[in-house]
């Protein structure tokens, strides 16, 4: 379960930037919104985050993607001759001619325990990196490592098992990435490592590529197109059934629609709108972050999807049986409503003169009790919004 992400000089991100899925307990409203786990604070288990275009949404989705992929790769290439991973996703802020470092870091609870990871780095090597965890029964927190460029100071815990590891470590590997790959007598790094991979991050591009449906979705009409059709049904798209065939070296989808007669008639899958198609792929994506308890950050979320859709989506987190949550960026302001959301939930992005992303949540401003959060929102009165000016087509004025 996520808790908090920070960023620094990512991308439009120039300032610390953090994130965070902390329910605010003076708030009342929709405790059925929240992650309860018996601990003195719950969590959010839905947030949206409304900007303008070129604001900086898309760039805090982009940015949790490079410290994922900066995760899992930063081993891959050691000492071979193909572009290192630091300097393929080291993105700093553009507009300055010090690019200096930049940094990540996530906070997650996985089980009993919250742990606290994260690293500064810039193109070519791991400045400095932490990991520290704590306990949510007795509250005491534990240092695991702290790096800083080659020294690597271990914690307590794991030093004996470690030790003779560490000197090993390349200055562009993280200590994570590095102990992850390793058979220790000790499972925190493949927790932690593990807790930041099931955090699935989608960009708006991923939501157009349907070489995942071509890959995932024979499983599940194998598996599960029971309860596949059952929300296709729910969802109002007339589709009765859905098959697949192998040909070749592709694979053919096709779904059934009722016909005058009562009979079911065939329609290639990529023949449906691009809502349609969507749809398919977001109920996949849900299907699997609710069932395991991931983490699911898309971008532009509503985009071809009817409002009506777009909250009977939402919905599905809402599930006492689940610890999953979902991040969204979205334009769509028909659910920037008290009835649907609380104060906490509801994000706004915005940049500056000089191109620097901010990121704030409603619950930043002092918000009237009978306020109109998408009226307020379109008024001005919490940014993110685009500033438009009079212009013309017409030539010669």
């Amino acid at each position: 379960m996520l808790v908090q992400f920070k960023m620094k000089n990512v991308l439009s991100f120039k300032d610390e930037t953090i994130f965070d899925m902390t329910a605010i307990s003076a708030y009342k409203e929709h405790p059925s919104n929240l992650i309860d786990i018996d601990t003195k604070e719950k969590f959010l288990r839905v947030a949206a985050i409304y900007g303008a275009n070129a604001s900086g949404k898309s760039n805090f989705v982009w940015a949790l993607k490079l410290f994922r992929r900066i995760v899992s790769q930063s081993l891959n290439n050691v000492d071979d001759e193909t572009e290192s991973v630091l300097k393929k996703y080291s993105r700093p802020f553009s507009f300055e001619e010090n690019k200096g470092n930049s940094e990540f870091e996530i906070v997650q609870i996985l089980g009993d325990e919250e742990y606290q990871y994260g690293f500064e780095y810039n193109s070519e090597k791991i400045v400095t990196e932490w990991l520290y965890r704590k306990n949510l029964k007795a509250n005491r927190k534990v240092m695991i490592f702290e790096r800083a460029m080659q020294e690597v100071n271990l914690g307590a815990s794991v030093r004996k098992k470690c030790e003779a590891y560490k000197e090993q470590i390349p200055s562009e590997t993280l200590v994570l990435s590095f102990f992850n790959k390793l058979n220790l007598k000790t499972d925190i790094f493949k927790t932690v490592y593990s807790g930041i991979m099931d955090i699935l991050v989608f960009t708006s591009d991923d939501c157009e590529n349907t070489n995942f449906l071509d890959a995932i979705l024979p499983r599940i009409i194998d598996n599960e197109k029971e309860k596949l059709l059952e929300f296709l049904a729910a969802i109002d798209i007339g589709i009765k059934d859905i098959t697949y065939k192998k040909k070749e070296k592709e694979t053919l989808f096709f779904t059934f629609h009722k016909g005058e007669d009562g009979e079911l008639y065939p329609l290639n899958l990529y023949d449906e709108s691009e809502g349609t198609i969507k749809s398919i792929m977001l109920y996949i994506h849900a299907h699997m972050a609710i069932i395991s308890n991931y983490v699911l950050v898309m971008d532009e979320l509503n985009v071809k999807l009817h409002p009506l859709l777009l909250k009977f989506f939402i919905d599905l987190f809402y599930n006492n049986d689940s610890m999953a949550q979902l991040i969204y960026t979205t334009h769509d302001t028909t659910l920037m409503d008290k009835k649907f959301f609380r104060r906490d939930q509801i994000w706004f992005v915005q940049k500056d003169e000089l191109g620097h992303s901010e990121l704030c949540a409603l619950s930043d401003f002092k918000v009237r009790s009978d306020a109109s959060f998408e009226k307020d929102y379109l008024a001005g009165v919490y940014g993110g919004i685009p500033f438009l000016k009079e212009f013309s087509l017409k030539e010669g004025e």
